[in-house]
């Protein structure tokens, strides 16, 4: 697991492929690996992303107790370190498959605020141009490739698009994130079956907060520790303390250049609770009053925010500037989505088909069967 100290070595704990390491020796005598020691605009840009989730999440909770953003909606608050450590090891180039707790990922894939949330209040001007919605964000141009409801839907389509990467011969990395209850659908195995048959540079993260909706992983998963399920399928695995920016950042790259160097897959895990339910509407009645006190101490944005304070990298005036910039961004981001138009109906058929298909459907519900 990765420590949280700066001066001591962090560590990760590995599972070679085939391995099935002892618990406690996998805790205590895993591999490590010596930080790299990160600049200052390094650190300072992890917070500002990690800040700017976090405060457009509570924004679209918000729009979502008044009615403006509809449907499912699913927030990363609490997995903000996660989410940016991911997608700082990635080239802009990578290619990016998500679960429905898509919104931090869009942001930290470089997709402006004013889309996502554009997005959400389903607005034309929004990254699926309103049509996808909280749950199916896609962007071809920023190599989000979705979203996706369906859980482990996503699973097979990356293993697809790993698959295409090696045909054509490139270098690029496929990363599919998903959450801890995927890893018991039987797309996961197959996913990774294939994807270490065929020798795919696919990461596959498993973004573990402990929970299937509101099932402890104890009391779902035979092997609560996901990592280990790598070596299955002879997978170089690993699992990460998703609450430590560095530390994800850390694993996330050993893994991506794995993937890109050797054409293998890898497994993260990565262990980062949300600090709310599993959706907006989710009270999180399961959780007792200790519990989300304990998730509220161990808030990674709150921590972060101390580390870099206490090793003189951002000061309370500088973050308190970063603040006030991220919430003025965040702000403009709303204002945007409330004064786009909504998509014309005419359009609701024109992404059905990636090509014209002849004698396509385009019949809205009230239009007669027969007839003009």
């Amino acid at each position: 697991m990765a420590e949280t100290t700066k001066a001591r070595p962090r560590k990760t704990v590995r599972s070679k492929p085939g391995s099935t390491p002892d618990t406690e020796d996998a805790r205590d005598g895993g591999e490590t690996g010596t930080a790299v020691p990160a600049d200052r605009s390094e650190l300072v840009g992890y917070y500002r992303r990690m800040l700017l989730i976090r405060r457009f999440e509570e924004r679209a909770a918000r729009a979502y107790t008044e009615a403006k953003i509809g449907g499912y909606c699913h927030l990363n608050l609490g997995e903000e370190a996660t989410v940016v450590g991911l997608l700082a090891a990635l080239r802009p180039t990578d290619y990016l498959f998500t679960n429905y707790r898509e919104h931090g990922y869009a942001l930290a894939k470089g997709i402006s605020p004013e889309r996502v949330m554009a997005e959400l209040y389903g607005r034309s001007t929004g990254v699926s141009k309103g049509w996808g919605g909280s749950m199916h964000m896609f962007d071809a141009e920023a190599r989000l490739l979705g979203g996706y409801g369906i859980v482990g839907g996503q699973l097979p389509l990356a293993t697809g698009a790993a698959l295409a990467v090696s045909y054509k011969g490139g270098d690029d990395v496929v990363m599919c994130q998903m959450g801890d209850g995927t890893a018991a659908i039987g797309a996961f195995h197959e996913s990774l079956n294939l994807a270490a048959l065929w020798d795919l540079p696919a990461v596959f993260v498993v973004i573990n907060n402990g929970l299937g909706m509101g099932t402890p992983v104890e009391a779902s998963s035979a092997e609560p520790e996901l990592y280990r399920r790598g070596a299955a399928y002879r997978m170089e695995s690993a699992r990460v303390d998703g609450t430590d920016v560095v530390a994800v950042f850390e694993a996330a790259r050993t893994a991506v250049e794995h993937a890109r160097a050797e054409s293998r897959p890898y497994l993260l895990e990565c262990v980062s609770p949300r600090l709310r339910g599993h959706s907006v509407v989710d009270p999180a009645r399961y959780r007792s009053k200790e519990e989300r006190q304990a998730l509220l101490d161990q808030d990674p944005l709150a921590a972060f925010a101390a580390r870099l304070e206490r090793d003189g990298v951002l000061p309370a005036e500088d973050r308190a500037v970063i603040e006030a910039e991220v919430a003025a961004e965040v702000e403009a981001a709303a204002a945007f989505a409330d004064q786009s138009p909504a998509p014309d109906v005419s359009t609701l058929f024109d992404y059905t088909y990636a090509t014209p298909v002849p004698g396509e459907l385009r019949r809205l519900p009230a239009d007669p069967v027969f007839g003009s």
